[in-house]
């Protein structure tokens, strides 16, 4: 399961298979909470990709620990490789909101493939993981145009680790996806962020 909690990081252009790996230069953080978690598609919904339907809980969400998920995506073009996704990460500090450099391909990243993302994640030839298997989705490019329905499904997040820069505060992420210059989808989040200093526990 905790494969398929990285693979939903993946899809969403958070994180790397490079960026799962602390730099060893860096403090990790532990992520102790997820606050305020919400969602809107960019551009009045008028791409052809989008999120029709996201939701989490509980809320706050409680690192390590259980979250119930549901999702409907849908998309009226084929979403093939190279798949662009660029990641506009901002944290509130003192009123304002500051844009996160990309450092260790965590914060305002630009991935040229989520696609090479996904194939490191899950191996091709593989079987996708629960509870994608389940319910019959895919978990490599290309993906057909259609929609995309994950029902309510109970996933266990494992311990996560951040380095300090990003342990806490607020934060909002836009996603804009691509493919050849056009425009997929794009969709924003926001959230708050609790950790503690790892080196305490």
């Amino acid at each position: 399961m905790s494969r398929f909690f990285s693979l939903i990081l993946a899809a969403l252009g958070l994180f790397s298979c490079e960026a799962l790996r602390m730099p060893q230069n860096v403090i990790p953080w532990r992520l102790t909470t997820v606050n305020g978690f919400s969602w809107a598609n960019c551009d009045a919904e008028s791409l052809p990709g989008k999120i029709k339907s996201l939701t989490l809980n509980p809320d706050p969400i409680t690192i390590p620990g259980d979250v119930s998920i549901a999702t409907v995506l849908s998309t009226n073009v084929p979403v093939e490789s190279p798949l662009k996704i660029a990641i506009t990460a901002e944290k509130e500090l003192f009123g304002e909101w500051i844009k996160v450099p990309c450092l260790d391909n965590l914060g305002s990243c630009t991935y040229d493939d989520a696609c090479s993302i996904l194939d490191a994640l899950i191996q091709p030839g593989q079987e996708c993981p629960e509870p994608l298997r389940t319910y019959d989705l895919p978990c490599h490019c290309p993906f057909k145009k259609g929609s995309y329905s994950l029902p309510d499904t109970s996933i266990k997040i494992p311990n996560l680790s951040l380095p300090s820069w990003l342990a806490s505060g607020n934060y909002r992420v836009t996603g804009v996806m691509s493919h050849e210059n056009e425009e997929i989808g794009c969709a924003k989040f926001t959230f708050s962020l609790e950790s503690s200093d790892s080196s305490w526990w």
